[in-house]
């Protein structure tokens, strides 16, 4: 029995120092490459607030009185940056594209302006019905709505 005893005690010391070292694996730091980006192409950005998830680092901030976002890649290649809007702000192709969607009597939660690399700008227009129906739509800058995603 006492030989059953230490096996098992050993086994749940090498089980914790494996989950110990597989969570600590999971702790990364920001790309330098990430941050010499955005440096470059947000040199006026106040209050950047980095957060890494292992595949990407985002970057919160803030730029002349705006609140934004920047995602990069885990090579420091810069995905998109998204900017808090409003609707009044939306242009009148997308305010229409809207209106004429499915989703125009569900409450808007928010709006936001995403930039992508090529110079492409999108607006997610986040929707909600009920708490268990949410959704980011997804426009281009002639009103078309190209996607509707799942929200949590």
């Amino acid at each position: 029995m006492h030989n059953f005893a230490m096996k098992k005690l050993l086994f749940t010391l090498s089980l914790l120092g494996f989950l110990s070292f597989a969570g600590f694996g999971q702790v990364t730091s920001v790309p330098e490459e990430a941050k010499r980006n955005f440096e470059k192409q947000y040199p006026e950005a106040e209050a950047a607030v980095w957060s890494n998830n292992v595949i990407s680092a985002g970057v919160r901030f803030a730029l002349k009185g705006e609140s934004m976002y920047a995602e990069y890649s885990n090579k420091g290649i810069w995905k998109f940056t998204y900017r808090d809007w409003d609707m009044d702000r939306l242009p009148d192709a997308v305010k229409d594209g809207f209106e004429k969607s499915k989703y125009a009597d569900w409450q808007i939660h928010g709006v936001k302006i995403a930039h992508f690399p090529g110079n492409i700008t999108r607006y997610r227009v986040e929707v909600q019905k009920s708490a268990l129906q949410k959704r980011y739509l997804f426009f281009n800058e002639k009103g078309r709505m190209l996607k509707s995603a799942l929200t949590l």
